[in-house]
């Protein structure tokens, strides 16, 4: 991604992950944009913020954009279960790992496909 500029993917990166703790903590009688499916919702948000994570911060340090995403929906979960109207479930914090992992895999193919095409 070295063609979009780090300060976009960067503002980019916090928005998103603004929006994924504020979307999280919200009542769910309102009116909130989601998947239709409280698992999908978890792993888009977290696929999108592990590659922002990644092109933003961490390119070629996949485990520790890994791991500092884990803990954040860790975190989300931990505040979600301090709510009367929220709850914390194992489910939600592994479809926030499968959108990580699958997010991390597409971001270093796409980075070995660039390396690639520079080097012939």
């Amino acid at each position: 991604m070295n063609n979009i500029p780090s300060i976009f993917l960067r503002c980019a990166f916090w928005c998103v992950l603004r929006a994924t703790l504020s979307l999280s903590l919200m009542s769910e009688t309102s009116s909130l944009p989601n998947t239709g499916w409280d698992k999908a919702n978890h792993f888009l948000a977290f696929f999108v913020l592990s590659c922002l994570g990644y092109w933003s911060y961490a390119a070629g340090h996949k485990l520790a954009t890994a791991i500092i995403m884990l803990a954040y929906g860790g975190v989300i979960e931990g505040l979600q279960a301090m709510t009367s109207y929220r709850s914390a479930e194992w489910g939600d914090l592994l479809a926030d790992a499968c959108g990580i992992a699958l997010g991390l895999t597409l971001c270093q193919f796409l980075d070995s496909r660039q390396a690639r095409s520079r080097s012939m």
